[in-house]
């Protein structure tokens, strides 16, 4: 049962997104799975028996709200952090593409969601979730607010119209090693079709780097021209060396646990958890009950 609290809350999340969103009304409502009038009513807080608790968890979920008090969580200045967020604005305003292949957990996805909460026109894909390409499309064009729930092919004109005709959007594809073959291929014509319109960032661990080696040393079609259309280089923010690495991880952890716990042993909680942000977050969340 969703409590009036979290329908609260959530209300107070949507104002806060509504502002930032680059689109009309309309396609905020259908980026969110539900209709103009639902949304209209909400934001004026009538939300008695609008909305199913359903609906209520899922706007939860996208808008990244915590349903039960939890401590916010303070986003320390990271190089990586860093690095990716002015990555992402070059990205955006100056419509180009960028592939970032990296280790993980070291505050990639964070980061890329972090950015496009606060930019307008900016949107987070998970390729984990959408791993073909008709999910992978339809999931894009959702998220603008764009027709998503008809034929394929007019889902996928309908969103490169768009797309060519808004200001300055960027596209963050985050996990996009996790994408099947012919997700990739249509990304490429994606690419061609907004050129010099839309931003786009291909986001993933180091396996997303050797599965597009191989692919084009094995010839496979299409990734050579994939790997030139989204920046033609593997780019990076951690250091190669193993002992390297380790050392900048543990700095950025202690980063982080300063802003988010200044009181917390910062040299035990290293120690606890190797510098995993994902621990990190886990035993900081013990000490912030």
């Amino acid at each position: 049962m969703i409590t009036p609290e979290i329908k609260t809350r959530v209300i107070t999340g949507l104002q806060a997104a509504k502002h930032n969103f680059g689109g009309t009304d309309s396609k905020f409502a259908t980026s969110l799975g539900i209709n103009a009038a639902q949304l209209s009513r909400v934001l004026k807080g009538d939300y008695d028996k609008v909305l199913s608790d359903a609906s209520w968890l899922s706007i939860a979920r996208k808008l990244q709200l915590p349903l039960f008090n939890e401590k916010a969580w303070k986003t320390a200045q990271t190089p990586v952090y860093t690095y990716i967020y002015q990555m992402l604005g070059k990205c955006q305003h100056e419509s180009i593409s960028a592939l970032i292949c990296d280790a993980a957990d070291i505050g990639k996805t964070y980061t890329a969601k972090e950015y496009c909460k606060a930019n307008k026109n900016a949107i987070y894909i998970d390729c984990s979730q959408v791993k073909t390409k008709q999910k992978l499309v339809r999931a894009i064009a959702k998220e603008f607010g764009v027709n998503y729930s008809g034929r394929y092919s007019d889902v996928y004109a309908d969103l490169v119209y768009y797309l060519t005709a808004i200001a300055t959007p960027v596209i963050v594809l985050d996990e996009a090693g996790d994408l099947a073959y012919e997700a990739f291929l249509e990304l490429k014509a994606l690419w061609n079709a907004t050129e010099g319109y839309c931003g786009w960032c291909i986001m993933g661990a180091d396996g997303l780097k050797e599965k597009i080696r191989r692919a084009i040393d094995n010839k496979k079609v299409g990734y050579t021209e994939i790997f030139s259309r989204y920046g033609k280089r593997y780019q990076r923010i951690t250091p190669e060396g193993r002992e390297e690495q380790e050392r900048f991880t543990k700095q950025q952890a202690a980063l982080i646990i300063q802003a988010n716990a200044p009181q917390a042993d910062i040299q035990k909680l290293l120690r606890n958890t190797e510098g995993s942000l994902r621990r990190i977050k886990n035993e900081l969340s013990k000490l912030n009950p």
